[in-house]
């Protein structure tokens, strides 16, 4: 078997284990205006034991190129959730804290984040799948607050 086979066979492996773990998109259509909405999605987080750790206001930031939408990026979390995921493996810092993406599309609001499950699913820890499955109830809960 030459060096190059093995090579070929290892890339193979690889593409299947990468495509065998894609992360999971979860779109939700809002009941409400994209103020409410963020505005909402803020309190209800304070309000289920998280917290908003940072914003991104997209809509802001694009305004720079001339771009009008609206759209803003909340990552909520919980410092001792985040601390149990972190002992279990340092590299969780790709999928926690939450990303929770907050757009405006020809005047409908929706939500979207992808299942913490299925990002958590990227890295090795015996604590993560637990967490992760525990994340995605309550973001589908709170989400869920905002559908039709």
């Amino acid at each position: 078997m030459t060096i190059m086979t093995v090579f070929m066979a290892a890339s193979f492996l690889f593409a299947i284990k990468v495509e065998a773990q894609k992360a999971e998109l979860i779109t939700v259509k809002s009941t409400k205006n994209f103020d409410a909405t963020v505005n909402g999605i803020k309190k209800s987080v304070s309000n289920a034991g998280m917290m908003v750790l940072a914003e991104i206001n997209h809509g802001k930031i694009l305004s720079m190129t001339g771009l009008t939408l609206n759209a803003e990026s909340l990552f909520i979390g919980n410092p001792s959730v985040g601390k149990n995921a972190f002992t279990d493996n340092a590299a969780v810092g790709l999928a926690i804290p939450l990303r929770v993406n907050i757009y405006e599309d020809n005047g409908v609001t929706y939500i979207n984040y992808f299942t913490p499950s299925s990002e958590l699913g990227y890295f090795q820890g015996d604590k993560l799948g637990t967490i992760g499955k525990e994340l995605d109830n309550k973001i589908a809960m709170l989400t869920g607050m905002f559908s039709e």
